[in-house]
């Protein structure tokens, strides 16, 4: 009997958070050249054509919340979901202070601005996501449209917070807290909705 696990979507969303978390805890550990938003965006877009096909790379709990609600994915999947992302941060958090030589230092805050910040940055995000589900963004843009939505995200919410938009990142770099974790999923549930109700 086959099984009904889809390991090949968990690993390829575990494997895809890391792969963010990873670049984003390197950018803000490692004084890059390049800006922290323009390598999410560029890394979050390679992951989409890497795993899209496989998982739908989400990477993101926000992103797989926002269309867990609108039906988009089972809510056994969902979970799953879930839990391969936070262990993708968490390795990207311990993998990243050992590449760095040093533990990666966020100041962390928890503030209903930070929270607004968040949701806006996280709405922008999903937006992005939501015109490639609901097939309103040419397939081979898949990439550049949800890495350039992640990108005008995190730029959006870096105004008044650390701009994660993902709280398996927000792991991955060490800035949890209430504000980081229910603000990107307050603002990608209300723009999946939105947009859904536009499409429809």
């Amino acid at each position: 009997m086959k099984s009904k696990i889809n390991y090949r979507a968990y690993s390829a969303e575990l494997v895809g958070t890391f792969l963010l978390a990873f670049m984003v805890h390197l950018s803000v550990g490692g004084n890059l050249p390049v800006p922290t938003p323009v390598i999410a965006g560029l890394t979050l877009g390679l992951i989409v054509y890497l795993f899209g096909a496989i998982s739908g790379a989400h990477v993101n709990p926000a992103v797989t919340i926002a269309l867990a609600s609108i039906g988009k994915i089972s809510p056994k999947d969902a979970g799953a979901y879930l839990v391969a992302q936070f262990i993708g941060g968490f390795i990207a958090f311990l993998a990243g202070d050992a590449l760095l030589g040093t533990n990666l230092f966020v100041v962390i805050e928890n503030t209903p601005m930070i929270a607004v910040a968040e949701a806006v940055g996280a709405a922008i995000l999903v937006l992005g996501v939501s015109s490639v589900v609901h097939g309103k963004a040419p397939a081979p843009a898949s990439g550049l449209t949800i890495g350039t939505s992640l990108a005008l995200g995190v730029l959006a919410a870096s105004a008044q917070s650390n701009g994660v938009v993902n709280p398996a990142v927000a792991l991955g770099i060490g800035s949890v807290s209430l504000a980081y974790v229910l603000g990107p999923i307050a603002g990608g549930l209300i723009a999946a909705w939105g947009y859904r109700a536009l499409v429809r």
